[in-house]
C-alpha cells in the first residue's frame, strides 16, 4: 500500500494477532512507531492483550509507558487490557490498583479481574471483588460464575461455593449454561463433595461430552477407580467418544498411584483413538516419569512431532525425581536455544535441580533470577520460593531474605520457604520471629511450616523454644504431630542431653517403633554418655530391623564406647556378615571469583 493510515496498522497488527503470529504481530506494531504513526485505543488494546496471552511482560510494561505518554491509560478498554497484563503477571495490587482507578467499570472489565484474581489463586479476593461488583450495581453472568466457582474450589471455599450455588440457581443458569454445571461439577470434587458433584452431573444433558470427562476426571482424581471406569463405559454405551481430559483423570490416578500397568493400558487406548495431542502427550511423560520409568519418558519426548514448553515441563520434573539433575540444567538450555521458551515450572524446577547440584551452579543461579526477572516471573510463588530455597542452600541467606521481602503479600507457601532457609543455616531465633510475623499476617501456618520452625530450634539449640512450639501446634493451632515433628523434636531434647524426655516424648507417640527416631536417640546416648538408655536404643535397633545392617554396626560402635567389647565384636560380624557399607562423605566450598 502506498498509503498507510492508523487503521490500516491496526488491521495488520490485529489480523497477525488472531493467526498466531504473535512475534510478527509485535514487529508491526514497532514498526508503525517508527514510523511515525499515532496508536489509538484500538491499537494499545490489542497490542496488550497479545502481550498479556503471549507472556510477553517486559514488552506489555513497555506498551503501557507508552499509553500514559499518550493519555490513554484511563480507557477502559485499554484499562482492561493493564489490568489483565498485570494480573497475568502475578503482580495483583498493581493490576488492582490500576482497576480502582478507572473510571467506568462494566461486567467484561469485572470479569477481568475475576478471571484474573481466579488464575493465580487468590480466592479471598476473588470472593470480596464480587461483593464490590453486586455493590456497584453490575449483575453477574454464565462466565462470572464459572471464576467464583473455580476459585472456590482452589482454597476449598465450600459455604461459600454452596452460596454461589443457590445464586446459579435462582438465576436458572444450570439448565442454561452447560460451563456453570460443569464447574459445579468440578468444585464438588475439589472439596471432597463426590456425592454433590454426583447430584450436579445429573443435571446436565446426557449429550453434553464436557460433563462425562469432568466425572471421569472427578473420580479417577479422587482414587475412584473402579467408579471412573464405570462411567467411561457408559460413554461407550451411550456412543461418547472421550476426550483427551478424560484420559487425563486416569493417567494423574497411574501417576499417584505408582500403578505403571494401567498407565501402559490408557496409553494404549490414547493411540487406537489417535489422541496424540500435546497434552496427552505431556501426560504420558509425566506419568511415565511419575512411576519410575523415566526411560519411557524420554523416548516419549523424542517421538513427539514438535518439541513444546508443555512437554518439556513434564519430561523436567521427571527428571528432577530422579534425581537427574544434570539432564534437567542440559534441557532447559535446550529450551532456550531452540526457541521453545520456558515459565515459571520450567525455572522452578531447573532452580530446585541447581540447588542440589554442584556449587559451579552458583553463576547459573543467579542467571536464572535474572531470567526471571526478565520474563516477569519474579513474582511467581513456585520461582520465589525456587529461589530462597536455591540461595539458602548455597548459604547465600542474606539473598533469600531479600527476595522474600519484596513479595507485597507474601502467603503460607512463601512464609515456609523462608523459615526453612533460615533453618537450614541454624538461624533458629529468625525462624521463630519470622513465624510470629507470619500469624500477626493473618495466615495460618501448617504442619510443614511447624517442622521446618522445629528444625531451626533443633540446628540452634534452642530447646524451650522447640518445646513451646511443639504443644503450640496442638493445642493452639490444633494440629497433631506426625511422625517428622517426633523425629525433630526427640532429636532436640536429645543433643541437649534430656535423653529421659526424649523416651518419655517417643513413648508417648504412635511412633515408638521407628528406627531413625531410635537411631537418634542412640547418637544422643554416645555423645553424652547414657548407658542406660543407650542400652536400650541399641537393643531396640536391633530388634526393630535385624535384617538392617547398619543398626548392628551402630550397636557396635555404642559398645565399643562403654567397654563392651565382646558385643561390640558380635554385632560387627553381623554387620561384615550382612555386607554392610559405608558410604564415603563429601564436602565442597566455593571460593568467590575462583
Amino acid at each position: 500500500m502506498t498509503e498507510r493510515d492508523v487503521i490500516t496498522w491496526n488491521i495488520m497488527i490485529s489480523g497477525h494477532y488472531r493467526g498466531g503470529f504473535l512475534r510478527a504481530s509485535l514487529s508491526l506494531y514497532r514498526q508503525m512507531a517508527f514510523e511515525g504513526f499515532v496508536e489509538n485505543s484500538s491499537t494499545f488494546s490489542t497490542v496488550l492483550s497479545m502481550c498479556s496471552s503471549a507472556r510477553l511482560f517486559r514488552e506489555g510494561r513497555e506498551v503501557h509507558c507508552r499509553a500514559i505518554v499518550l493519555g490513554f491509560s484511563t480507557n477502559l478498554y485499554i484499562g482492561s487490557a493493564l489490568v489483565d497484563l498485570y494480573l497475568r503477571m502475578g503482580l495483583a495490587e498493581i493490576g488492582l490498583r490500576l482497576f480502582s482507578t478507572l473510571r467506568e467499570r462494566n461486567l467484561a472489565t469485572w470479569n477481568v479481574v475475576l478471571r484474573g484474581l481466579c488464575e493465580i489463586g487468590r480466592s479471598k479476593e476473588l470472593v470480596r471483588m464480587y461483593n464490590g461488583m453486586r455493590l456497584d450495581g453490575v449483575e453477574p453472568n454464565g462466565l462470572t460464575f464459572c471464576y467464583l466457582i473455580q476459585g472456590c474450589g482452589y482454597e476449598r471455599f465450600l459455604d461459600e461455593g454452596i452460596q454461589l450455588h443457590c445464586c446459579v440457581m435462582k438465576n436458572g443458569l444450570i439448565d442454561s449454561n452447560l460451563f456453570v454445571a460443569n464447574a459445579l461439577v468440578d468444585f464438588y470434587s475439589a472439596c471432597g463433595c463426590l456425592i454433590e458433584a454426583k447430584k450436579s452431573f445429573k443435571f446436565i444433558p446426557l449429550s453434553d461430552i464436557i460433563s462425562w470427562n469432568s466425572m471421569v476426571s472427578v473420580y479417577a482424581a479422587n482414587g475412584y477407580s473402579f467408579d471412573a471406569l464405570a462411567i467411561f463405559q457408559a460413554m461407550h454405551l451411550w456412543d461418547k467418544k472421550p476426550s483427551a481430559c478424560s484420559f487425563l483423570g486416569f493417567l494423574k490416578l497411574s501417576s499417584t498411584t505408582g500403578n505403571l500397568s494401567f498407565g501402559k493400558q490408557i496409553h494404549s487406548c490414547t493411540l487406537k483413538l489417535g489422541l496424540d495431542s500435546v497434552v496427552a502427550q505431556s501426560a504420558l511423560i509425566d506419568m511415565y516419569g511419575k512411576c519410575g520409568d523415566i526411560e519411557s519418558s524420554v523416548r516419549l519426548f523424542d517421538g513427539v512431532p514438535e518439541r513444546t514448553l508443555e512437554c518439556c515441563n513434564s519430561l523436567m520434573t521427571s527428571l528432577l525425581r530422579s534425581d537427574l539433575v544434570q539432564d534437567v540444567i542440559d534441557l532447559f538450555g535446550l529450551m532456550v536455544d531452540e526457541n521453545i521458551g520456558y515459565d515459571e515450572v520450567s525455572l522452578s524446577s531447573t532452580l530446585k535441580a541447581l540447588s542440589v547440584s554442584l556449587p559451579s551452579g552458583s553463576a547459573n543461579r543467579s542467571l536464572l533470577h535474572c531470567c526471571a526477572i526478565k520474563s516477569g516471573f519474579e513474582s511467581d510463588v513456585a520461582v520465589v520460593c525456587s529461589l530462597i530455597d536455591a540461595y539458602s542452600k548455597s548459604g547465600e541467606v542474606k539473598l533469600s531474605r531479600q527476595i522474600f521481602a519484596q513479595l507485597p503479600s507474601p502467603n503460607i507457601i512463601c512464609f515456609t520457604s523462608i523459615i526453612s532457609a533460615l533453618a537450614r543455616n541454624g538461624m533458629g531465633k529468625d525462624c521463630l520471629e519470622m513465624l510470629n510475623l507470619m500469624i500477626q499476617n493473618g495466615l495460618k501456618p501448617d504442619k510443614v511450616t511447624f517442622l521446618s520452625v522445629l528444625m531451626g530450634c533443633n540446628h540452634s539449640g534452642l530447646v524451650e523454644e522447640g518445646r513451646s512450639i511443639f504443644y503450640l501446634m496442638q493445642t493452639h493451632h490444633g494440629l497433631v504431630p506426625e511422625r517428622r515433628h517426633y523425629a525433630c523434636m526427640v532429636d532436640l531434647l536429645g543433643r541437649a542431653g534430656l535423653l529421659d524426655e526424649a523416651v518419655q516424648l517417643l513413648e508417648y507417640s504412635m511412633y515408638q517403633d521407628d528406627f531413625v527416631i531410635w537411631s537418634s536417640v542412640l547418637r544422643s546416648c554416645r555423645v553424652h554418655q547414657n548407658e542406660r538408655i543407650g542400652q536400650r536404643a541399641a537393643k531396640m535397633l536391633m530388634d526393630l530391623e535385624p535384617e538392617n545392617p547398619s543398626g548392628w554396626l551402630q550397636a557396635s560402635s555404642f559398645y565399643s564406647d562403654i567397654g563392651d567389647f565382646e558385643t561390640m565384636k558380635h554385632c560387627r560380624e553381623i554387620a561384615v556378615a550382612r555386607k554392610v557399607r559405608r558410604d564415603i562423605g563429601w564436602s565442597l566450598i566455593e571460593v568467590r571469583d575462583h
